[in-house]
């Protein structure tokens, strides 16, 4: 110890560090009545963290025009988000399911979609030629009249509505980025009678 007042000697030391040692076990040991080991985990109550990466070519997709994208994540899950240029986000919040709910739809954001790819998506826009299915929030498919049923379709509201939603797969994707859609969660056909 660098202790530059006069008077203190080695024997007042002694009995000072003495004297913290007691109470230092004497508290870890109050400590050790309440709890003995770490929690598993941390209390619902308590603010949380998680962070990981996406491609930083996609920040301007999560974000949106004007912010519309992340402040529709923010205000639906209520979690508080940053991303840095480099591409990490981190989603704070004492809600983990609303950090996880809010982690996935960044994630399906920043997805390059492909073909092949499987989403439970919600009608947005119905025509007359095929209804558009949201698949993640900014990114909407065609799914075409012909394959909303495994029967004849005269409209297409008739077997959705607005709102309603579906599974689908990503049957194809042409030049222009434009998704084309079918549906995944029909019935088996009927067999037809000869």
């Amino acid at each position: 110890m660098d202790i530059k007042v006069a008077g203190i000697d080695k024997a007042i030391l002694e009995r000072a560090l003495a004297q913290a040692l007691d109470a230092r076990l004497h508290i870890l040991g109050k400590m050790l009545e309440v709890i003995s080991e770490p929690r598993k985990e941390l209390s619902k109550y308590a603010p949380k963290i998680v962070n990981f990466t996406v491609n930083p070519e996609k920040i301007r997709e999560i974000i949106g025009p004007s912010g519309k994208m992340i402040n529709k994540i923010i205000d639906e899950t209520g979690v508080k988000i940053d991303i840095e240029d480099d591409g990490r986000v981190l989603v704070a919040s004492d809600d983990m399911d609303m950090i996880e709910k809010a982690k996935k739809l960044i994630m399906a954001i920043a997805k390059d979609i492909e073909v092949g790819d499987e989403f439970e998506g919600k009608v947005v826009r119905i025509m007359n030629f095929g209804a558009f299915i949201e698949l993640v929030p900014g990114k909407d498919g065609m799914l075409h009249i012909s394959k909303m049923a495994n029967k004849r379709v005269e409209n297409v509201t008739d077997v959705m509505n607005v709102g309603d939603v579906i599974k689908v797969k990503v049957d194809a994707i042409d030049n222009q980025n434009r998704i084309n859609l079918v549906r995944t969660d029909l019935p088996p056909r009927e067999p037809r009678d000869n």
